[in-house]
């Protein structure tokens, strides 16, 4: 089967002449249909930079972003904001809700905008919100709801439309442990239920450890993956941790 998503010689630099800055250098990975892989690596290693640039909210300076046929690196305008729409999904630290629509509106929005008909969008938030088991709260505005259910809001916000790829930035920055815990058991739930693709950029190695697949970076580049397999979630945690602790540890070697 073809990959999701083929990344070739991936670059980003910003600035100009001699005050330019590389922040990804010549970056090349797949993501399969069905995958939930999470970027890591310490501040300034470039995964929010990889993340806003495959989730086209940022362009390349080189290189090319495959999702299935097509280039999205060399799409623009109203062709790409139509294939954003239409194809991915977008859930950010900072929830991005609308303080002035009911949690039912923001999660309607995406459908209102592709204007699917009633009957169809009334199936689909019943659908996601009892996954998300913030059918209760429908009728509340989000300054009258917790962090938690804020974020729970978002992914059915960006679940809704069905996207091929769905993108989750630190989605758990914001939340308590146990908001936190409950959020990404429910996307490892759809990822292994329904095989939804995800891409999770996060600091964090407990969340990280939700991920079938983690991509370290480091200056702009990969510097080494590793998959879970067969392994426990708390096994796959502490394989993070004990890569983390080997970074650190030579990155302070060579100091």
């Amino acid at each position: 089967m073809q990959s999701l998503v083929t990344v070739s010689q991936l670059s980003k630099t910003y600035g100009k002449g001699t005050n330019t800055f590389r922040a990804l250098k010549d970056i090349s990975f797949t993501i399969e249909h069905g995958e939930f892989v999470g970027i890591m690596g310490p501040s300034g290693s470039g995964k929010s930079t990889l993340l806003n640039v495959l989730a086209t909210i940022d362009t390349p300076t080189a290189g090319d972003i495959h999702m299935e046929d097509t280039n999205i690196a060399a799409m623009k305008d109203q062709p790409l904001a139509d294939f954003r729409r239409m194809n991915l999904g977008f859930i950010f630290q900072d929830y991005n809700l609308l303080d002035s629509l009911t949690v039912k509106e923001n999660i309607l929005l995406p459908l209102a905008i592709a204007r699917n008909s009633v009957h169809q969008m009334k199936k689909k938030v019943q659908e996601i919100t009892e996954t998300f088991e913030i059918n209760t709260i429908m009728d509340k505005y989000p300054y009258e709801i917790s962090g938690g259910q804020k974020q729970r809001t978002a992914a059915c916000r960006a679940l809704i439309s069905d996207p091929k790829l769905l993108f989750a930035d630190e989605p758990t920055g914001a939340l308590d442990s146990k908001s936190a815990t409950d959020l990404l058991e429910r996307m490892q739930t759809l990822n292994q239920t329904n095989e939804n693709t995800i891409l999770m950029v996060t600091h964090d190695p407990f969340a990280a450890s939700f991920c079938r697949r983690i991509l370290f970076l480091e200056d702009g580049q990969l510097s080494k993956e590793i998959f879970r397999s067969n392994q426990s979630r708390k096994d796959f945690y502490q394989n993070i941790l004990n890569e983390l602790a080997e970074k650190s540890g030579s990155h302070h070697d060579t100091i």
